[in-house]
């Protein structure tokens, strides 16, 4: 299996500054509205030093305090999303938009019983927005409960119907349970909807992969590619499609590229340690499954993976326990490119 991008949501505050007599609230909506701006254009720096003027007019604006969460939420820096998400909403409880950022950052973080007790909260708030169920289904969807993750992104489906984020996050969890089908059905009603939507093609391409036609899958990962060019997770997809017809080079160049564009993405490294292992190179295969596995725990077959290499390593203690992850996470094993016997393990 390759990576999927699955679509989010995240919030931040845009206020229409109106007459107000008060100088001081005056200044500070000036402020906040300079951050916004600023943070639309991405220059964090200077938004960051516009949403600290406003806080220095008042340290309790909700508002510039959830905005600064989304500056460090953009460039990756969740520890401090979070703690400026925790803080807006110590000054407004029922802060609605920084509830849900503070989901989102939980869930970026790994930590998702939070993630979805605050979810629990906003559908208590809004129990009809479809950013809501949509986060539900995405945790859902990272902690394998399949089904349910299909009931958040079918119910959201209701309320949105021709939404084609959650159209493409449906056809994914199929993809997942392996229902390639109902995935592929559910991917060319979104292909019909909006044709130039690259994600779509992204999935199909890994659901021709998984039915093991690599022909359509190069077919779907290129014209993905033409639509976004040098899109990460479209390159380690087609990298991963190289590794598995053997082509090393190509492959190699594909996830490295992926890499170099976005650092963050685990699953480029779990087909890099993949790439490593192919050629026998088990110190940097295991270097860069378990930096994978650090990053994100929920990758698919990380843990066979891991297994496999602590195995070639000699490691029979670490692969066991590696392998036992494995199955009780209820790893897709089918496509695995490198086989590996753990009979004893059991």
């Amino acid at each position: 299996m390759g990576n999927i991008r699955l679509s989010k949501y995240l919030f931040a505050v845009l206020l229409l500054l109106l007459a107000c007599s008060d100088n001081k609230e005056t200044r500070k909506q000036r402020f906040l509205l300079k951050g916004n701006e600023l943070l639309l254009k991405q220059n964090y720096a200077l938004a960051i030093k516009n949403y600290n003027e406003a806080l220095a007019l008042d340290s309790c604006y909700a508002d510039a305090l959830n905005n600064l969460g989304t500056v460090y939420f953009k460039q990756k820096q969740f520890a401090e999303a979070l703690q400026y998400y925790q803080s807006a909403l110590t000054c407004r409880e029922n802060f609605i938009n920084a509830r849900f950022n503070e989901a989102n950052t939980y869930f970026e973080l790994g930590r998702l019983d939070e993630a979805m007790r605050d979810v629990m909260q906003l559908k208590q708030l809004k129990p009809d927005t479809v950013p809501v169920h949509f986060l539900e289904g995405l945790i859902y969807t990272r902690k394998r409960e399949f089904a349910s993750a299909l009931t958040s992104f079918n119910h959201a489906l209701t309320i949105d119907t021709g939404n084609i984020e959650l159209l493409i996050n449906l056809g994914t969890v199929h993809y997942y349970t392996r229902a390639y089908r109902e995935a592929r059905e559910i991917l060319d009603h979104a292909r019909k909807l909006n044709p130039d939507e690259p994600n779509i093609y992204n999935t199909l391409a890994m659901v021709n992969s998984a039915e093991g036609n690599l022909k359509e899958a190069y077919s779907m990962i290129n014209h993905a590619l033409s639509l976004r060019p040098g899109d990460a997770y479209f390159l380690n997809n087609r990298g991963y499609f190289y590794l598995l017809e053997g082509d090393l080079t190509n492959a190699e160049r594909d996830i490295n590229a992926s890499i170099a564009t976005d650092p963050y993405n685990g699953w480029a490294y779990r087909n890099k340690g993949i790439f490593y292992l192919m050629n026998e190179n088990t110190e940097s295969a295991l270097r860069m499954f378990n930096q994978a596995y650090e990053m994100d725990p929920f990758i698919e077959q990380i843990n066979y993976y891991r297994a496999v290499t602590y195995w070639k390593a000699g490691d029979r203690i670490k692969s066991c326990e590696a392998w036992k992850q494995s199955q009780n996470k209820l790893e897709n094993l089918n496509q695995v490119i490198i086989r590996q016997d753990f009979s004893m393990c059991k």
